[in-house]
């Protein structure tokens, strides 16, 4: 079995530490004996057609704007992959341009690529620090949010989790993140799947899961260390 990962402008977008989402699929795929190849999408490269899974890291407004034109062209394709059930995990800026748009403080507006019911503008106020959210699915979930994004959801977009500690979408609602099908949006750096592991897998179950077309259960793995990880990030301060 093998597994192949698309992973959208390293170069641009790639913000704390978020390359290491990438390193937790590939090597708990490697752990179970899954083989792994990284396709690194950066502008005006073509996507294969057997893409597994699909990731995007955070950037500056100006990485936005470097990658906007080739977000564009490549909508279709990555749309297709999602409504298709691939399994796709985008983080901070590629989660607002995965909505219908991101303003920037500068007046500027970023068209997205509408695979989430999600609109962003930029606010005055940072947010940054450690982030507990709830998830019905995945129980509790930390991170790590630096932004300044306020990010609205629309009326039948669901949330990632409930926010315990921290901002995130906006700091008003009490939501973090958003799911549609199999991709999920989120705020949370750290990187967030090295630490949880419950998230982790299922990216990895999903898309094998659309691979075979059978139902997957993974086989388990020594988490002490990434649950130990997690719960002394849950105690740090903001």
């Amino acid at each position: 079995m093998k597994m192949k990962i698309l992973h959208l402008y390293p170069k641009e977008m790639n913000l704390y530490g978020d390359h290491g989402n990438v390193l937790a699929i590939k090597r708990r795929c490697e752990w179970r004996g899954i083989d792994v190849e990284v396709v690194e999408h950066e502008p005006g490269n073509k996507i294969p057609d057997d893409i597994d899974i699909i990731f995007g890291g955070g950037g500056q407004d100006s990485g936005q704007g470097k990658i906007e034109d080739d977000l564009q062209a490549i909508a279709p394709k990555l749309k297709d992959l999602i409504d298709n059930n691939t399994p796709c995990l985008v983080i901070c800026g590629v989660y607002q341009l995965f909505g219908k748009y991101y303003k920037t403080g500068s007046g500027k507006t970023i068209k997205g690529i509408n695979v989430f019911d999600v609109t962003t503008d930029a606010g005055k106020e940072r947010y940054i620090g450690n982030v507990t959210i709830k998830s019905n699915e995945f129980g509790e979930i930390v991170g790590y949010e630096n932004h300044s994004g306020l990010t609205k959801l629309g009326e039948n977009m669901k949330p990632l989790g409930e926010v315990i500690v921290g901002a995130g979408n906006n700091a008003k609602d009490k939501t973090e993140g958003c799911r549609y099908k199999n991709c999920i949006g989120t705020y949370l750096h750290g990187p967030v799947l090295p630490k949880n592991p419950k998230l982790t897998d299922f990216f990895i179950a999903k898309a094998l899961e659309r691979k075979t077309g059978q139902k997957t259960k993974l086989d388990k793995l020594d988490d002490i260390v990434e649950n130990k990880a997690r719960i002394v990030a849950a105690k740090r301060p903001r």
